[in-house]
């Protein structure tokens, strides 16, 4: 990690959506007095700050402006960029004659100091740093003409990238892709953190995310609920305390696994051993009777049990805290008839990977059970195409949560958790690329069982097993995120949840 990154717990955990941060200003200006602006200046200075930190040798500053606000953010970057001795050009999208309210009076303040506007045509050769101040967070359609031109020519230039705000092309709330966006090195955001960062297509985007509130008084963000919350293993690792000098096997519960048909003993194993490395007293995993005598041959802590027909399950279920269905269990007869039983069993329940698909054929809704799907099982379950449900992802998870009850668990770039508590939707920042590997779901799976097992309500369980799940990938990306497997993550749990105060697994991942 560089000297000049930031830790990423030094984020707020609020975020916001778009509309909402607009209301802030609004009242901010309303209410408090402080002009229009006088908010852009803070903005801008803001920005430029966190431009020359991160690049303090830079000679030079390109910034490409659009119509409104964050265009006037531009102009005042430019402006604080030209006193500072920087080379400084703009380049503009859009008419300058249709530029008006405290955008134009950034662009007088421009001028004023010696500034001119270029129109774009295209980008220099050696632009120092590209500043990205063309669209901001009021897009709502697809980039186009001029603009996608522009867009596409920052990205294909060897140049460092600040975004103002948001990277111009990602939707502020969603955060899918608008057409096109600008792949930023890093983005600083104003006011209140925009959710789109994180979710979909954001952290693709955004780089680095730095953050400044403008000096807002605490009292102008009393009047908005936050539209979703940030949630990381620095934060929720709180929720494992020290165990008791007293405890026992029995203190910290026992997960039931149910998975495994023929060929798939692999998910339930990596499950299996995730639940005990994250904690659990005890871990059975009921399996096919074809591989249950060997399957805990690398890991004789774990017990198993070879399940002919529901009937064998009855005893496991009734001696179980907490039980985990879905990896591995196929979707043939044996999986149909193990699905029958344990949908109805009363006890906490994870239900995952081919159990959703059992429930994807005969829907039904619980207010106690937590479902992980990735996008394509939530597809099946929403009955709408993929795309669907990576373009709106916030959309998906709550409507998860509608149709299904308990806990819903989106998983993918940066995962969504949408309990039935008063709660906003929680957006976990942890993680990296490497977790995309066959076995990384049956890990998360064995991890949130064992939350279970170990008496965490069902909303605790989803956030801080995602959390925990996704920080031990980080710890095992330490390596490198190429070639990362799903044991790796395994591995990395047991120190990453003995850990919840150390920054150190947090090094190579920082936005």
């Amino acid at each position: 990690m560089s000297a000049s990154m930031p830790d990423r717990d030094q984020l707020p955990h609020a975020l916001y959506r778009a509309e909402q941060v607009r209301n802030l200003e609004r009242r901010l200006i309303a209410d408090h007095g402080l002009a229009g602006i006088d908010l852009m200046e803070r903005a801008g200075e803001a920005a430029y700050r966190v431009l020359r930190a991160r690049w303090p040798d830079a000679r030079a500053v390109t910034v490409l402006a659009g119509i409104g606000n964050n265009g006037g953010d531009g102009y005042v970057i430019a402006r604080l960029a030209r006193a500072d001795g920087l080379s400084a050009r703009v380049l503009q999208l859009g008419d300058p004659a249709r530029i008006r309210g405290d955008a134009a009076l950034s662009l007088e303040a421009w001028r004023a100091a010696g500034g001119t506007l270029e129109p774009f045509v295209r980008l220099p050769r050696r632009p120092g740093v590209l500043v990205d101040a063309l669209l901001g967070t009021g897009l709502e359609r697809p980039v186009s003409d001029a603009w996608a031109a522009a867009i596409t020519a920052m990205n294909a230039l060897p140049a460092p990238r600040l975004a103002v705000d948001i990277p111009s092309g990602l939707h502020p709330d969603s955060g899918r892709i608008l057409g096109v966006a600008v792949q930023a090195t890093v983005t600083v955001s104003f006011i209140g953190l925009k959710q789109g960062l994180f979710i979909g297509s954001g952290p693709d985007c955004c780089g680095e995310i730095r953050f400044s509130a403008l000096a807002i008084p605490a009292v102008v963000y009393a009047s908005e609920v936050l539209g979703a919350r940030r949630i990381d293993w620095m934060q929720q690792g709180q929720r494992l305390g020290p165990r008791p000098r007293t405890a026992h096997k029995g203190t910290f519960g026992h997960l039931l696994v149910i998975g495994g048909a023929p060929g798939l003993s692999g998910a339930a194993h990596l499950a299996g051993v995730a639940a005990l490395r994250a904690g659990a007293g005890l871990v059975t995993v009921a399996t096919h009777p074809g591989h249950a005598p060997w399957l805990n041959l690398t890991c004789p802590e774990l017990m198993v049990s070879g399940i002919e027909c529901p009937d064998d399950l009855v005893p496991l279920l009734a001696r179980a805290d907490a039980v985990a269905i879905g990896p591995g269990l196929g979707r043939g007869g044996w999986a149909s008839a193990l699905w029958g039983l344990v949908r109805d069993h009363d006890g906490p329940l994870v239900v995952d990977a081919d159990a959703l698909g059992q429930l994807a054929t005969e829907p039904r809704s619980r207010p106690d059970w937590v479902l992980t799907p990735h996008p394509g099982e939530a597809a099946r379950l929403l009955a709408v195409p993929t795309r669907a449900i990576q373009a709106d992802r916030p959309w998906a998870v709550r409507e998860l949560h509608a149709r299904y009850g308990g806990v819903a668990v989106l998983k993918g770039a940066g995962t969504l958790i949408q309990g039935g508590s008063a709660r906003p939707l929680a957006v976990c920042s942890d993680g990296n690329p490497g977790m995309a590997t066959a076995g990384s779901g049956d890990v998360l799976t064995g991890v949130i069982g064992a939350l279970l097992a170990q008496g965490l309500a069902a909303e605790e369980a989803a956030c801080a097993g995602v959390c925990l799940h996704a920080a031990a990938g980080d710890w095992a990306a330490r390596g490198g995120e190429r070639g990362l497997i799903a044991s790796d993550i395994i591995a990395a749990v047991r120190a990453v949840a003995n850990r919840p105060d150390e920054r150190q697994w947090s090094e190579t991942h920082d936005h």
